[in-house]
């Protein structure tokens, strides 16, 4: 490979972390369990991009995130309800993407930042830097590098996707793309799309694996780490990060998908075959639909299973107890 190389080196931990991601995705695309079933795939998708937002501190809720996608009213910043609306619209073209074509990355920008930005869909013109929080963890380069920096990027990608597993070239993607911070806002959620758009023409499967929700759980250390690689001038620290995250991911989806095939009870399957999805229901007609008379029972075995597994959601979780409580299909 000429030109610019990323600096960072394969350790055992990332060709381990390589290896196991490896089989389990291959375990997860041999069943066919995830493509079967679109309720997971929305509930995914929806967990991508509440956490993507969460991350750069959007204030709305998984509910209002899903009414917001679903296209329901949403008492909220509008400002932030159009962030849901660029995102759902980004992630439902993930498989158009062609993720080493650098127009086809500020045109997605451009989607992802519609009526929120001036310079949407074009490089940064001022200086900008990288914040967790209040906190500044580094200032960018110029602007007036940023053309030379990506034009170098992608020509990396574009030599090395041959020679370079996409499990380490999405995650070196990611944190050079952070590094160089291109756009004067929506770098984050970017970088995100971006390093799924490159799994995902590995393996289509990462279209609905929401690695997005487990960088929230760890954001601290998500900065911490891309904090560390600026010290030390290169991604290495980031890519075992990120391919751990990936990693424990990809069980929760196993758990997920087990749990909503192997082991859902028939009364489980019964309540969900009278539902429809994202219609909202009382709980007396759902009794009435499936012809039960005991509260306590239709409670114990069909709505909270149901509940736990993630298969039917509250519209007032906050007050289970609610007259005006309502259950809604994933």
């Amino acid at each position: 490979m000429k030109g610019y190389k990323p600096p960072f080196t394969l350790t055992n931990e990332i060709l381990s972390l390589v290896s196991s991601v490896s089989e389990k995705v291959g375990r997860i695309t041999a069943t066919g369990n995830l493509e079967a079933k679109p309720h997971l795939r929305k509930n995914n998708r929806i967990k991508s991009i509440y956490s993507s937002l969460r991350i750069e501190a959007n204030s709305l809720t998984l509910g209002q995130v899903r009414d917001v996608i679903n296209g329901k009213t949403v008492l909220g910043e509008q400002k932030e309800i159009q962030k849901v609306k660029n995102a759902y619209a980004a992630y439902e073209k993930l498989a158009q993407i062609n993720p080493f074509n650098l127009q086809d990355l500020k045109n997605y920008h451009g989607l992802m930042t519609k009526y929120l930005l001036d310079e949407s869909g074009e490089f940064r013109r001022g200086e900008e830097g990288v914040f967790n929080g209040d906190q500044c963890i580094f200032m960018a380069p110029p602007a007036k590098l940023v053309p030379q920096l990506m034009e170098e990027l992608f020509a990396w990608m574009k030599s090395a996707q041959e020679d370079v597993h996409p499990l380490i070239l999405g995650s070196v993607f990611h944190y050079e793309f952070v590094f160089i911070h291109p756009f004067s806002d929506g770098n984050g959620r970017m970088a995100r799309l971006w390093h799924t758009a490159i799994l995902s023409k590995w393996k289509p499967v990462f279209e609905y694996i929401p690695i997005e929700s487990q960088i929230e759980k760890f954001q601290e250390d998500y900065y911490n780490v891309i904090a560390k690689c600026h010290i030390s001038g290169e991604s290495t620290d980031f890519v075992a990060f990120m391919l751990f995250q990936i990693n424990k991911i990809l069980d929760d989806v196993s758990t997920q998908i087990s749990d909503d095939s192997g082991q859902l009870s028939e009364c489980v399957k019964r309540l969900l075959n009278v539902m429809e999805y994202d219609m909202p229901y009382t709980g007396s007609l759902l009794m009435e639909k499936l012809g039960l008379r005991s509260k306590e029972g239709f409670r114990r075995n069909y709505l909270h299973p149901a509940i736990e597994m993630n298969l039917i959601r509250m519209t007032i979780p906050d007050k289970p107890n609610s007259r005006n409580q309502r259950y809604v299909k994933c």
